[in-house]
């Protein structure tokens, strides 16, 4: 069983998606099997068999976050420090081919979300970057091609 390493914040966020799932979803999707069941025949009710798929995605979904908090090894990053590309890094690169910035912090999987800037731990960009420092020329191979960026900037945020 491998710990699955996330920031403080990641761990908020799927304990909420948690919580919202048992306390929310459950009882709405419980209440819809209940209500499909006054409608007669179950072998033919559509309503009750959407209802009861419904009910199994989110119990799996319930037990995989669950999986993922026990497993959970919570980073503090803002007690991070030092020059050196880790888990929990914001890094700034420069695209050396088009010179354009991107901001990435490296997240772990479970938080990872591109379009928040937040890069998974197992991303090949995040492998290609950690273990290197600020000035250094870092080349990555994407499914677009290989790409090189310079590290501009690391942060502890």
């Amino acid at each position: 069983m491998d710990k699955i390493p996330m920031t403080a914040a990641g761990y908020a966020v799927l304990e909420e998606e948690l919580k919202h799932r048992q306390q929310v979803e459950r009882p709405r999707i419980i209440q819809q099997i209940t209500d499909a069941r006054t409608h007669g025949d179950l072998s033919e009710n559509a309503e009750y068999h959407a209802a009861k798929e419904m009910q199994a995605h989110n119990e799996g979904a319930i037990a995989e976050i669950e999986d993922k908090l026990a497993r959970a090894e919570v980073i503090d990053v803002s007690k991070l420090s030092g020059d050196t590309i880790k888990f929990g890094a914001t890094v700034t690169l420069i695209d050396e081919d088009t010179d354009k910035k991107h901001v990435w912090q490296i997240v772990g999987e479970p938080e990872a979300d591109a379009k928040a800037g937040k890069i998974s731990i197992t991303s090949p960009l995040a492998r290609a970057l950690i273990g290197k420092t600020k000035g250094t020329s870092v080349e990555v191979v994407t499914p677009g091609g290989a790409k090189a960026y310079e590290v501009k900037k690391v942060e502890w945020r």
